[in-house]
């Protein structure tokens, strides 16, 4: 129930960030849904480590979890303070790198439907924080794409899956 809550803030986040990389959403407004976004995967997180039931596999997905709640309060940090996001920029590349193993391990020791779609969600957030470190620290001109992919990203990878796990249906 925990992933779905989480995905469900992740799937809005990422959609109307997208919609701020595209200029549809002003800059100081977008920092509420990111603040949001990140307390709600930080109580998740910590849940997961520090809950009655933690174990090896909850600490290591409050782990990751975190790799989230820090992209998006750095999102609203950079909003707020107004800066060029190059260091946000670098740190995505640091979790594109962290996160590839993950798909790849998740994709390769699959055993259920479940396990597949999981390891390409990895997969499509590798690719989205490789496209910010891109865009933030590199300075490349793929601000549309990375609108675009953000709010498809966001719809297929978060929300949807959220309210599927929350109205348990899968």
């Amino acid at each position: 129930m925990l992933l779905g809550f989480a995905l469900l803030y992740v799937g809005a986040v990422l959609f109307l960030n997208g919609l701020w990389l595209m200029g549809r959403i002003d800059d100081k407004e977008i920092v509420v849904i990111n603040v949001v976004s990140g307390f709600v995967t930080l109580c998740v997180a910590m849940s997961s480590a520090f809950g009655t039931k933690a174990d090896a596999a909850s600490i290591k997905a409050a782990a990751l979890t975190l790799l989230f709640t820090t992209t998006y309060l750095w999102v609203a940090y950079n909003r707020v303070v107004t800066v060029d996001g190059r260091g946000l920029g670098w740190f995505s590349l640091f979790v594109a790198v962290t996160v590839v193993p993950i798909a790849v391990q998740g994709l390769t020791s699959a055993q259920s439907l479940t396990d597949t779609w999981l390891g390409l969600n990895w997969a499509i957030w590798a690719v989205l924080w490789f496209m910010y470190f891109l865009l933030l620290a590199l300075k490349r001109p793929i601000l549309k794409v990375t609108g675009l992919a953000t709010v498809a990203s966001g719809i297929i990878t978060g929300w949807i899956p959220g309210l599927l796990l929350l109205e348990g249906k899968l």
